[in-house]
């Protein structure tokens, strides 16, 4: 399954068919895709860091202010975004237990994943006219707990 695919499900998410053509997408692409969304995500804090001309390096070379940019922006974003959807993960598997799913982790991990697209896209076109209060990210942290307990009651229960 392509990126454009890939995409395509993950913004019809809490959807039966989309969750189950996500399921069978590959680890790999998964973290690609964290990768490409984030540095999608990353372009209007890029653009305003090479607009700004009373930020710190603004009279760098275009070369070191991108790797000033992917080293203190990218990266550090890259981390904490993984770290949150390990704890997201987390909280789905204590709901799955709770309601007696079987699920594994790898799976949730995958499905949270995906669950990402909406919010950072929409950080990402809001960012570009306004400037975004982080009180975003935990907007977006609810929102894709909320979803991922939603597709976590479209699987069957476990046999006793």
């Amino acid at each position: 399954m392509n990126f454009w695919n890939v995409f395509l499900n993950s913004i019809k998410l809490p959807n039966k068919k989309a969750m189950f053509q996500l399921n069978r997408v590959g680890l790999d692409i998964a973290i690609f895709y964290i990768l490409f969304i984030l540095l999608i995500t990353s372009i209007p804090s890029f653009i305003h860091n090479l607009t700004d001309l009373d930020s710190f390096g603004s009279d760098m070379n275009i070369v070191f202010t991108l790797i000033y940019f992917f080293i203190f922006y990218y990266l550090p974003l890259t981390i904490i975004v993984f770290g949150v959807i390990f704890l997201t993960s987390y909280v789905g598997k204590i709901v799955s237990k709770i309601v007696n799913r079987k699920l594994h982790y790898s799976l949730l991990w995958k499905i949270t994943a995906f669950t990402i697209t909406i919010p950072f896209l929409l950080y990402t076109i809001i960012s570009i006219f306004f400037t975004v209060n982080d009180s975003y990210l935990l907007i977006a942290f609810i929102y894709s707990i909320v979803l991922l307990c939603r597709m976590i009651l479209h699987y069957p229960r476990k046999r006793n």
